[in-house]
């Protein structure tokens, strides 16, 4: 596991974006209170889903309107038709990790890579 962030760093309905060995990761603080961690980039166009909106448990696209679901990384609204990465995301004494490889790289849950 590796630290990303204290939890007060990502307000509720919020996003920030965290560089893991290279890796661009958007940790989300959903509108119903859990935290996310989805990769930070928009499956369709190659543009950074942490400077979208957080509604529910989905993130929109900035550029296009492409919805992703938190949970499975799924898209739930074109134009996107790709899922994209998602990760689990562990809170310990106020802190957010997430699992790695022996490599270091972030290891996601739905077995969707980039």
């Amino acid at each position: 596991m590796i630290r990303i962030c204290s939890a007060e760093d990502v307000p509720k309905g919020s996003v920030v974006s965290a560089d893991v060995d290279g890796v661009r990761i958007a940790i989300v603080h959903g509108e119903d209170g859990a935290f996310y961690a989805v990769y930070d980039e928009c499956s369709h166009a190659a543009v950074a889903l942490s400077e979208g909106e957080v509604e529910g448990c989905t993130l929109e696209c900035w550029l296009h309107g492409s919805r992703f679901d938190l949970r499975t990384g799924e898209p739930t609204g074109l134009p996107a038709t790709e899922p994209v990465p998602v990760y689990p995301v562990e809170i310990r004494d106020g802190d957010i990790y997430i699992p790695v490889g022996a490599d270091g790289r972030p290891m996601p849950s739905n077995g969707v890579t980039r």
